[in-house]
């Protein structure tokens, strides 16, 4: 059967298996994959899939064949990014879903996503990234394979197999698969958890990086001196009438409570490293001396941690406004904009103050400390930052 898109490229199914040829029948290849030794007895294509009848074994389908059109010998001995697929940009639904059960025979959906190809002709020594901007030119979202994995919290109350592997992308010689799920870069939360809608092997960590809007993205392949550019189309979900208007509107408030809680959190882990020196000063008995003004200095940090409006609870109060903005594609009502700015003059007005304490009475305390030959604190220093993830339990992160 002749691919009606390409010239040259021939599917021909034997008794046992199917075969690609791209040189018009001058050379085959195997492109069985996890197809059964059965007898391949038609074959069709429809749009962009191979359609494979076995008469016996039912239909197998190889969805999105564009890869093999776009695949050429010389391939094969450099690095090449495969035109994307179009993506569609569609919000899991809020039913209380439990994935079915694993002896369950049952299909799989397409991933949730965007599928983006490629192919490296030799390995790489150097960490491979992606990096996808919007029709501006704004980075959106940068992948690498070194990327560090986050290990899954063995206290989550929800069987392991829900959850989603995570993804990183490959370095090795030959073609590569990977998936963005059309959202920003994860978000500076302390609270995680699972949805309420659940799909085995497939459930994300909740919240994510803000939903991108449907239109014309470039996404920028680079591994060592080498680079590969290729645009990527992200559809609207078809079923739903938002308008431009609206999603520009809830992303930029999604996007803006992103950054705001990245402040928040970088400021929070400088706060509790700030205390965690103090704490060590305060056990040393060599500054019992000193113990009036540590113990002032800490209750002060203190408060900007876990005050009133301390960074910890502003952190999850723009969690939560956050997730009201990105529940759903409708236009932010009024209360919820009002609630962006109350929070951003809430953050404002705390991190000023941490600030001004940390630049003041700071650097007193270190040469008090300085006078009496003790170590002195920096102000730059990360601490940990609890991260609740599942059920409630604690995680800490650096």
């Amino acid at each position: 059967h002749e691919d009606p898109v390409k010239k040259g490229l021939l599917f021909a199914g034997t008794e046992r298996s199917v075969y690609v040829s791209f040189d018009d029948g001058d050379h085959w290849q195997s492109l069985r994959l996890d197809l059964p030794a059965t007898a391949v007895r038609d074959l069709t294509i429809h749009e962009n899939d191979l359609v494979v009848a076995t008469h016996g074994r039912g239909f197998w389908i190889l969805d999105d064949m564009a890869r093999l059109r776009e695949f050429t010998p010389p391939l094969s001995s450099s690095t090449h990014l495969f035109r994307p697929a179009a993506a569609y940009r569609v919000r899991w639904n809020n039913n209380t879903d439990t994935p079915i059960p694993p002896d369950e025979p049952a299909g799989e959906n397409p991933p949730d996503g965007a599928i983006i190809e490629y192919h490296l002709g030799a390995s790489s020594a150097s960490p491979v990234s992606l990096e996808i901007r919007d029709s501006a030119g704004v980075l959106v979202r940068r992948l690498a394979s070194d990327d560090s994995v986050p290990p899954i919290d063995s206290s989550v109350n929800i069987p392991f197999y829900w959850i989603r592997p995570a993804l990183t992308l490959g370095s090795g010689a030959g073609v590569h698969r990977f998936v963005w799920d059309l959202h920003g870069a994860p978000l500076a939360v302390l609270d995680h958890g699972y949805p309420i809608s659940a799909v085995f092997r497939d459930t994300p960590l909740e919240p994510r990086g803000p939903l991108v809007r449907p239109g014309r993205y470039t996404v920028t392949l680079k591994t060592g001196s080498e680079t590969a550019t290729g645009p990527l189309l992200v559809k609207m979900d078809p079923r739903l009438l938002a308008t431009a208007t609206t999603l520009n509107r809830q992303y930029a408030l999604a996007t803006a409570l992103a950054g705001d809680m990245k402040r928040d959190h970088d400021a929070l882990a400088q706060v509790r490293g700030l205390r965690r020196q103090l704490a060590a000063l305060r056990a040393n008995p060599a500054a019992d001396s000193l113990k009036a003004a540590l113990d002032s200095v800490d209750a002060h940090v203190a408060g900007f941690e876990s005050g009133k409006k301390g960074l910890a609870g502003l952190n999850g109060d723009l969690a939560q406004v956050y997730g009201v903005i990105e529940g759903a594609d409708v236009a932010p009502t009024s209360q919820a904009e009002q609630a962006v700015l109350d929070l951003k003059a809430d953050l404002e007005l705390t991190l000023k103050m941490t600030k001004s304490f940390t630049e003041t009475l700071v650097p007193a305390l270190n040469r008090r400390l300085k006078a009496a030959n003790l170590p002195t604190v920096l102000v730059g220093a990360r601490g940990t930052v609890e991260r609740r993830i599942g059920n409630g339990e604690a995680d800490d992160e650096p």
